[in-house]
């Protein structure tokens, strides 16, 4: 009688259709996150650097100063499987103000790099590649204590490089070389009285026996010759980085075998987050460009020869990157 009593409801429950046995299927919960990938990796980084004297009652003497640089760098990498496309964006503007002294410019430079580039397969470390670059200066430039006559202004010169090649990208170190044997370069002077003097490589004015103007200097000049250039960049100690940029080119048509050199090389001490020190060097040269200089004591310029052009920085500032 007491069995009956127990399975009597699983006797109910089997004629009822419900069945009593127990489901031991796991249920899977897992959800499926489709990640998407960004290929673009941003750069922007703006920053200052300070550098001021001032003197009171200073026995030794002196005169009160202050310099200050601006300058921005703001890129755009795009990198996906065999197609790599490099832009950056890089200002410079620096001045001095020294009492009892105009204010002059210390620094002056815009600057455009676009590289793009394509790979065969995924193991090669070398890229079929176009390039472009262009770089100007945004004001006047003087051959101080003369304000009176510019000696360059914005497009005056202004440079534009566009070619194609090959670029070797190393896999273990920050190190690229481009290499292009077919490559246009462009000089703009684009003020008409910088353009009548043939400065900078342009074809000067045509003047009769008085100096009168009979055609003008041409604007634009184009050549097309032969580029090497390459950037190498790395972290030498925990908060100094190495940045070093060479361009080497020379003209097909103009004297082949003269090189134009334009090499830069900065060290970028980090203090913490955004106090950065510098110390940096940029080194030039262009046969195409003569300088002007006063060479017989009248107080005129006369155009002379090329030259090498030496810069060199230190200095200590702000940086913000985001």
């Amino acid at each position: 009688m007491h069995k009956f009593l127990i399975s009597l409801p699983f006797l109910l429950f089997s004629l009822l259709g419900f069945s009593t046995e127990r489901d031991t299927t796991a249920v899977d919960t897992t959800q499926v996150v489709n990640e998407k990938i960004n290929y673009w990796k941003n750069t922007n980084k703006v920053g200052v650097n300070l550098n001021e004297v001032a003197f009171i009652n200073w026995n030794s003497g002196g005169n009160n100063s202050f310099s200050a640089l601006l300058h921005g760098l703001f890129g755009r990498k795009y990198q996906k499987e065999l197609l790599n496309w490099n832009s950056t964006l890089a200002v410079k503007y620096g001045f001095n103000a020294q009492e009892g002294r105009e204010l002059r410019k210390t620094e002056d430079n815009l600057e455009i790099n676009s590289n793009f580039g394509y790979r065969r397969d995924s193991v090669s470390n070398w890229y079929y590649s176009a390039k472009f670059t262009f770089n100007t200066q945004l004001s006047f430039g003087y051959r101080y204590p003369n304000t009176e006559t510019p000696i360059s202004k914005f497009m005056a010169p202004g440079y534009a490089f566009v070619g194609v090649g090959s670029e070797y990208s190393s896999p273990k170190e920050d190190l690229t070389v481009y290499i292009s044997p077919v490559t246009q370069k462009s000089t703009f002077v684009l003020d008409q009285r910088l353009a009548n003097e043939g400065m900078f490589g342009v074809s000067p004015a045509v003047r009769d026996e008085e100096g009168n103007i009979i055609d003008e200097g041409e604007k634009v000049r184009t050549q097309l010759g032969f580029l090497v250039s390459s950037a190498f960049s790395k972290k030498i100690f925990d908060n100094i980085d190495l940045n070093n940029s060479l361009r080497l080119y020379s003209d097909y048509l103009n004297q082949f075998g003269n090189i134009d050199v334009d090499w830069e090389l900065n060290l970028d001490l980090q203090v913490n987050d955004y106090v950065k020190a510098n110390v940096g060097s940029h080194l030039k040269y262009d046969d195409d460009v003569k300088f002007k200089q006063d060479l017989d004591g009248d107080g005129e310029l006369e155009t002379g020869g090329p030259k090498v052009q030496f810069k060199q920085l230190l200095g200590v500032g702000v940086v913000y990157s985001f």
